[in-house]
């Protein structure tokens, strides 16, 4: 009877690591750290790619295009990319060329009212075009057209035309958001939604089975 009973404790006792994976293991996934800042990119055929070079040390040729988005990332590869229209010819179309200098197309994104400081409002996105001389970086396009920059330690760009007023490239822990439409979640959610309530209740199941397991084998034990 002693066996049986310790053996039923050991089954009870083992169910419960897993239910506590499952409820904290769920709630520790709901949170993601990343980073509040602008990044840089710029424009390949149709598409952004995320810039190799900072803004200070890139030289853009005539007729490129580039971008800045302000946005809270994890990391480069998760960077969240420019809006709007990021055409050279529709950006520029009423800045005519000039013998030595160069033209370059800016897109500009300020990102969300849910990326933004606390207290602070995003301005809408804009383009400009940057006619500057033919080595200036973009840093230097970027300051033609979008003063007052503000710059951080290992020249950080921290804010484009006085946005954020303050902050630079801060850590900021967030929930992760749900999925955009009520009822429905795509393979992406479901990927870092944690277990799922399935697993969930799988886990009591197991936890109520070895307890009745254990009562059954103490009736059995203890019948004349």
């Amino acid at each position: 009877m002693i066996r049986r009973r310790r053996t039923a404790a050991l089954t009870v006792l083992a169910a419960l690591p897993l239910l506590g994976n499952v409820l904290f293991g769920s709630m520790g996934q709901a949170q993601a750290a990343g980073y509040r800042y602008w990044s840089f990119w710029e424009r390949d055929g149709n598409q952004w790619t995320y810039a190799t070079q900072g803004p200070s040390t890139a030289r853009p040729s005539d007729g490129d295009v580039q971008g800045f988005r302000f946005a809270v990332s994890e990391d480069s590869g998760a960077a969240t990319r420019p809006r709007g229209t990021a055409e050279f010819t529709t950006i520029c179309a009423k800045t005519p060329a000039r013998d030595g200098q160069k033209r370059v197309a800016l897109v500009i994104d300020f990102g969300t009212a849910t990326d933004a400081p606390s207290g602070e409002i995003p301005p809408a996105t804009r383009t400009a075009c940057a006619r500057v001389s033919p080595d200036a970086t973009t840093a230097e396009a970027l300051a033609a057209v979008a003063k007052p920059l503000r710059y951080g330690t290992d020249a950080l760009l921290c804010a484009i035309a006085g946005y954020p007023e303050k902050g630079c490239g801060e850590q900021v822990t967030a929930e992760r958001k749900p999925s955009s439409k009520p009822g429905r979640t795509d393979k992406s959610d479901e990927a870092d939604a944690g277990p799922s309530l399935g697993l969930l209740a799988g886990a009591v199941v197991v936890a109520l089975f070895g307890l009745a397991a254990a009562w059954q084998a103490r009736r059995r034990r203890d019948a004349p």
